[in-house]
């Protein structure tokens, strides 16, 4: 669509994960740009969004609604590209999960309920004395978090896991350039950006001056 060229072209690079100090462009700029989306784009981005934006999830959703809220998306998705970024995002989450509950001494995954999402819940349930659920062959990342997990490396763990999905966005992005797909990788690259960049307290700092400067420039007149 000639607005989703108009949009992604408005968009600065990002660059690498982890070699910015800041975003190219505020919270603020994003939300604004994104205005040019479609009534029903900007539904089904913000259904995605809330689905796998982890630090936002609600405090009283359970994980059975969790998984009920994600098998009914990818239901209803009827797109390869968002169906394949979301369950990579999903498998990731759940291996994550499942490591982070071991760790805090769980003996055995939950029994008679939904705890995980995607295609390495029963691996995970067969295998989870394993250190690596049994999936180390395929996905050998997983020992590597499990060893992050026990030693307490809580930032490299989610320097790992930042790195993990930015790959995979970077394999979903191929041919995806000015259409609604390149505008929610875009998106999903911008928050890992922000996260990653937030952990800097001078940057942050920096960050949360430059938003408030912007926010001010939009009510220049009300004290006139």
């Amino acid at each position: 669509m000639p607005k989703y060229v108009t949009l992604m072209s408005s968009l600065p690079p990002l660059g690498q994960l982890f070699g910015s100090t800041q975003t190219p462009l505020s919270r603020l700029k994003l939300e604004n740009r994104l205005k040019l989306l479609d009534a029903k784009d900007a539904e089904r981005l913000n259904r995605i969004a809330n689905l796998i934006a982890w630090s936002e999830q609600p405090r009283e959703r359970t994980d059975s609604q969790f998984v009920a809220e994600a098998n009914q998306l990818l239901a209803e998705i009827h797109n390869p590209t968002l169906e394949g970024i979301i369950s990579c995002r999903l498998d990731l989450r759940t291996i994550l999960v499942a490591l982070r509950r071991r760790h805090r001494g769980e003996t055995a995954p939950p029994v008679g309920q939904p705890w995980g999402v995607g295609r390495w819940v029963n691996s995970i349930e067969r295998n989870w004395n394993d250190p690596g659920f049994g999936l180390d062959m395929m996905l050998p990342w997983v020992l590597e978090a499990n060893r992050l997990l026990k030693a307490n490396e809580s930032v490299a763990l989610e320097r790992l896991q930042f790195e993990l999905t930015w790959k995979i966005l970077n394999r979903f992005s191929f041919g995806h350039y000015f259409d609604f797909e390149a505008v929610v990788i875009y998106l999903m690259r911008w928050s890992l950006v922000d996260r990653w960049t937030s952990y800097d307290g001078e940057v942050a700092v920096q960050r949360f001056r430059q938003l408030v400067d912007e926010g001010i420039e939009q009510f220049t007149d009300v004290f006139a």
